[in-house]
């Protein structure tokens, strides 16, 4: 393997505080009451029109996505912190020589935001989301097939790790590996290439490249 993208909520960052934080406001403003956390985190995934769409019902889409992204901005960075042992697992993956990238279905400039704030821009060549491949959100491929080519390598030598069902069915449209991490949100029947023990254990499976 050459290369690897990864997932971004759920997988790389704990960012659930802060999007149920800013659904609950969104919520709030069309007379909702407060869902908990748990709840949320049963929709996050499939880009934030659909999240809206899902738990704010009733209310116009485009609106309650422009009032999330107004509220998000300000709470994203304070309520969001790295996953047990992704830093120093991505700071070695990256110092091996492996061409590191992320692909997220959060508004771009939110995740290149966050990776800038948790200290992990150097590592990656490239962090990108649905506003780079014409709004096509995962599962939609387009976006992991962006990030090949941007890093220049090949289906092959990628993987691409997530926690989801929907990031096994991005990475199969894609044509690439994937891996899932148990973050709680993958459910047991999930048919990956493999399910990691941890984050960590692709320090063992990810050896130096060159």
């Amino acid at each position: 393997m050459k290369a690897a993208l990864f997932d971004f909520d759920g997988t790389l960052a704990d960012s659930f505080a802060a999007i149920t934080s800013s659904t609950n406001h969104v919520r709030r403003s069309y007379g909702l009451p407060p869902l908990p956390e748990a709840e949320v985190c049963r929709y996050v995934g499939y880009g934030l029109a659909n999240l809206m769409a899902d738990l704010v019902p009733g209310a116009p889409v485009d609106e309650a996505v422009a009032r999330y992204r107004e509220h998000h901005a300000g709470v994203m960075v304070a309520e969001t912190r790295l996953m047990p042992g992704v830093g120093d697992t991505i700071r070695a993956l990256a110092q091996r020589g492996l061409k590191l990238g992320v692909c997220s279905n959060k508004r771009v400039e939110f995740t290149r935001e966050l990776v800038r704030a948790l200290g992990l821009a150097d590592c990656f060549a490239c962090v990108l989301g649905p506003d780079d491949v014409s709004d096509r959100a995962k599962p939609d491929p387009a976006m992991l097939l962006e990030g090949l080519k941007r890093l220049g390598v090949s289906a092959s030598e990628t993987i691409y790790v997530g926690d989801m069902v929907v990031d096994v069915r991005t990475a199969r449209a894609a044509g690439i590996a994937v891996w899932l991490v148990p973050t709680g949100t993958t459910e047991p029947d999930t048919p990956a290439d493999r399910v990691l023990a941890s984050f960590t254990e692709l320090l063992e499976l990810l050896p130096a490249h060159g």
